[in-house]
């Protein structure tokens, strides 16, 4: 992407005042978007952003800049600025001289692609979203709206740094996202299917889009004609799969070097300390094939890898960045991640899930008297310093005598990240996982969320009482 001359030229322009480590993410990404509206195509999109971010770490500051403009005079000039803010750290510093030799990390790339995206047509995506459009109209006449949207990316990056790195990876990444509107009087209900993959156009060919349609349909059309959801504390069983987003935004975020480094996470300090029930265990893992949140490598050039946050109840690790891990004298644990060379990294998560228990489905439910089953979770706000949260529930049924009664309407979850892993009494063994969009300070990143079905013994339920 550029020649080693040249980045070697960039690092020296960008340590000329003494800056500890210098750091160049080069990245060139294409995209390919189509979105759909009642079986109508409503816009499709192609585009390439090509650009380099320049990193300077001087003690435990950091200095960005970045770029689109890819000549060398633009580069020099860039890296050149970005070093005069770092005297505000360190003056008087020794320049270091140019003439790097770089080490190209190798490794095994393990996310084969069968179908490169913008080898297809758009033709071949409109089909497949129109397929989800005709099966949500045909399963009920209250069915009133569709939607559709087709993303795919071709993401290259190349990381080279003064400590002498030169790290390159190839991202392609796919996602569909199909939603059904069921509308009566005044009352509409909306629901969506979202699966996406480090993959290429064959997530589409391995996806059944008239059913991921339908099933988004009968999603709306049950909310629709479902009662309001009552309030209170009480048990609550949270499904598998994006269920898992309790966990990732209450206790997965709280888990990220960028607010333990800080001081600002409610697990500073609690490493191989109980902060769960012993039948649960966490973890994140970038290196799952072909999973949404994977990567060979994360955006300062780590390998990734296992990472078991929670074993048996016990904290075991959090999830560091190079920049944060200085600050607490921990190494990176391939957790670095940025949504493009417009961010500089920080620590993040990739497929962050809760493993399977010892637990049937069918006996966590028969197990529980009265409370709520939570099918399918909906967005919310969390505060990571506390863990405080409150999620909205999109698909929801009361559970009566062990079973799964009427489905409601408007229940929300609120509560603790720490207190709710102190409350979890069930875990189940169908673990599914989920993928979304996770926002932090280095922009919106893919990863998967999951867990098994699991119970909470108590939780607040926000509903009418």
């Amino acid at each position: 992407m550029l020649d080693k001359n040249l980045v070697s030229d960039v690092i020296a322009a960008a340590l000329t005042t003494g800056g500890d480590m210098a750091e160049l993410f080069i990245e060139n990404c294409e995209r390919n978007t189509v979105s759909m509206v009642n079986g109508l195509v409503e816009k499709a999109n192609w585009g390439v952003d090509y650009g380099c971010g320049i990193r300077i770490i001087c003690g435990h500051n950091a200095i960005y800049a970045y770029t689109n403009r890819m000549d060398k005079d633009n580069l020099i000039k860039i890296a050149k600025e970005a070093a005069q803010a770092v005297a505000v750290f360190k003056k008087g510093g020794t320049p270091k001289s140019g003439g790097l030799v770089f080490n190209k990390l190798t490794y095994e790339n393990i996310h084969p692609i069968a179908i490169m995206p913008n080898s297809i047509e758009k033709k071949a995506i409109v089909e497949h979203l129109r397929k989800a459009s005709e099966s949500s109209y045909a399963f009920d006449k209250l069915i009133t709206q569709t939607s559709g949207s087709y993303a795919s990316s071709i993401q290259d990056v190349l990381i080279a740094n003064s400590n002498g790195l030169w790290a390159e990876d190839r991202r392609v990444r796919t996602r569909i996202m199909l939603g059904a509107v069921a509308s009566a009087e005044n009352e509409k209900q909306t629901a969506t299917r979202t699966p996406g993959a480090l993959k290429g156009f064959e997530l589409l060919e391995q996806y059944d889009t008239a059913k991921l349609g339908r099933d988004a349909a009968e999603a709306a059309v049950t909310m629709l004609k479902a009662g309001y959801c009552p309030g209170g504390k009480m048990p609550v069983v949270i499904e598998n799969g994006f269920g898992g987003v309790i966990f990732h935004e209450a206790c997965g975020h709280s888990l990220e070097a960028t607010g333990v480094a800080k001081g600002a996470s409610e697990f500073c300090g609690k490493l191989n300390q109980e902060v769960a029930t012993p039948i649960v265990t966490a973890v994140d893992i970038g290196t799952l094939p072909n999973e949404w949140g994977s990567i060979n490598i994360d955006d300062e050039g780590t390998p990734t890898r296992e990472n078991v946050l929670i074993e048996k109840g016990v904290l075991k690790s959090y999830l560091v960045d190079y920049l944060n891990g200085l600050k607490m004298g921990m190494p990176s644990t391939g957790s670095a991640r940025r949504q493009s060379y417009h961010f500089a990294p920080t620590s993040r998560m990739t497929n962050t899930y809760i493993v399977n228990g010892d637990s049937k489905t069918e006996e966590i439910i028969a197990d529980t008297e009265y409370g709520l089953y939570a099918k399918q979770m909906g967005g919310g706000s969390v505060q990571p310093a506390t863990g405080e949260f409150n999620f909205a529930v999109n698909e929801a049924f009361i559970i009566r005598n062990g079973k799964i009664a009427e489905p409601v309407r408007g229940a929300s979850l609120i509560g603790k990240g720490a207190e709710v892993l102190q409350m979890i009494d069930r875990v189940g063994d169908n673990l599914a996982q989920a993928q979304g969009m996770c926002g932090s300070i280095s922009g919106a990143v893919p990863t998967n969320v999951g867990q098994p079905m699991i119970r909470v013994k108590e939780m607040t339920v926000g509903g009418r009482s």
